[in-house]
């Protein structure tokens, strides 16, 4: 399958590296970006892509590439998602659709209408802890769901500028835990209570944002769950999920390059958390797009739709409207 990329920074390039390492069933044919350069150019040459462009048409107008993955600014994703599916593009969008949740409907709608898939990028889901700990909840092991934790901290936080056009916490890392919290319950959020504060960085607080939060939810099926962020931990990439039920409790701890351990008379040490996200989900990243592609082969619905992008945007609006009031907000009420 030929597929063309929108957008070069960051996460665009992870995944344009991963399909070239790891996915041979899928070729990159171009790479768009509008503020191409000479180092997005050499890395689409390192990495056997054989058309650079600033002009995404130039992807949307090509009959060879049947699949767009639109990894651009998240103020841009509604309008390319909604462009792709005119174009009768397969569509891998990053997270999250959009801000405002008309457009979200817009872009679904969209797909919908034009009969393409449209997946969007939760990887988490694909991690093989999170999805072990996913697997024993579906197979009844912990017995009925009670209360869900997850914690989520990244080594550093990002530039000011990018705070700046993030969308805040709750929409541009939280949302990764608020999807995780409705796979794992299986059960959708009717309720958010949000506090934060800035521990971190002062000029985050400048920007608008904070920097740690705390949400707890209320879903449909009463279970509860705690999700904390933060912009920094000293020690690595923090990524930890707990389900604990009626009949048991299922965990996963933080994965490390490597499981082995050192003892002597000092200390009991093991290897360091992973420092970046690219490094802790590489798997992740790679099992989305073998999905994804799995999708479009076989004609079947993808594993993450374009309800399951709406939903964690409920929540994080929600959650932003809980931190300004002071109170807990129902999802009935940013619907």
């Amino acid at each position: 399958m030929k597929v063309g990329i929108i957008g070069a920074g960051r996460i665009g390039k992870v995944h344009a590296r991963n399909i070239s390492m790891y996915i041979p069933e899928i070729q990159i044919k171009t790479i768009v970006d509008p503020f191409m350069n000479k180092n997005m150019e050499q890395f689409a040459k390192k990495y056997g892509i054989p058309n650079i462009t600033k002009d995404a048409n130039d992807i949307l107008n090509d009959p060879e590439i049947e699949a767009v993955l639109i990894c651009s600014s998240t103020d841009t994703h509604a309008k390319y998602i909604i462009k792709a599916a005119k174009a009768g593009k397969h569509i891998f969008c990053e997270k999250p659709i959009d801000y405002d949740l008309k457009r979200v409907h817009e872009a679904i709608d969209a797909a919908k209408n034009a009969g393409v898939k449209l997946q969007i990028g939760f990887c988490r889901r694909f991690d093989h802890n999170h999805h072990a700990v996913y697997s024993m909840v579906r197979d009844g092991k912990v017995g009925k769901v009670n209360i869900i934790k997850i914690s989520s901290r990244d080594p550093e936080p990002p530039s000011i500028d990018y705070v700046k056009v993030s969308g805040g916490i709750f929409y541009d890392m939280m949302i990764h835990d608020f999807d995780m919290a409705r796979f794992l319950a299986g059960s959708e959020v009717t309720e958010v209570n949000a506090v934060g504060s800035v521990l971190v960085d002062p000029e985050i607080g400048k920007a608008g944002d904070v920097d740690t939060a705390v949400v707890t939810l209320k879903f449909e099926n009463d279970a509860i769950g705690i999700i904390d962020n933060s912009r920094k931990a000293v020690y690595g990439y923090d990524q930890r999920v707990e389900v604990f039920g009626s009949e048991g409790c299922a965990f996963n701890n933080n994965d490390i390059p490597n499981t082995a351990v050192l003892c002597n008379e000092d200390r009991t040490s093991c290897e360091n958390t992973y420092k970046v996200m690219w490094d802790r989900y590489t798997g992740a990243f790679v099992a989305e797009m073998h999905a994804f592609l799995d999708a479009i082969d076989n004609n079947k619905e993808t594993l993450v739709t374009g309800v399951d992008g709406l939903y964690p945007v409920l929540m994080a609006a929600a959650a932003t409207k809980s931190l300004k009031e002071g109170r807990p907000v129902k999802i009935s009420e940013v619907e």
